[in-house]
């Protein structure tokens, strides 16, 4: 995980999680260059429509929190906090 934090660009991931991740990447910040010819290594990396909007909403959603975040001056939870979330996140997903 810690290499994807570093540069997801040269990270040891799947190609899938890879193009996700650029996706990510333009539509925070660069959202103006959007367009369907974006989408295109996605889905020849695989991912299908489902699995692509998944990234869009995830990915929406987290900037949203960000920005009302730094807005509000929400206090940033210590490393620990976030590894303890990303683990249950792991076994039991969003829902």
């Amino acid at each position: 995980m810690n290499a994807v934090l570093q540069d997801w660009r040269t990270a040891p991931i799947e190609n899938r999680l890879r193009t996700a991740c650029g996706l990510v990447d333009a539509l925070t910040l660069t959202p103006q260059s959007v367009t369907a010819q974006t989408l295109e290594p996605l889905i020849a990396a695989g991912l299908g429509a489902d699995a692509i909007e998944d990234v869009v909403q995830v990915c929406a959603l987290f900037n949203m929190y960000d920005r009302i975040a730094d807005t509000l001056g929400f206090d940033v939870p210590i490393e620990a906090a976030f590894d303890q979330g990303a683990d249950r996140l792991l076994k039991r997903g969003y829902l």
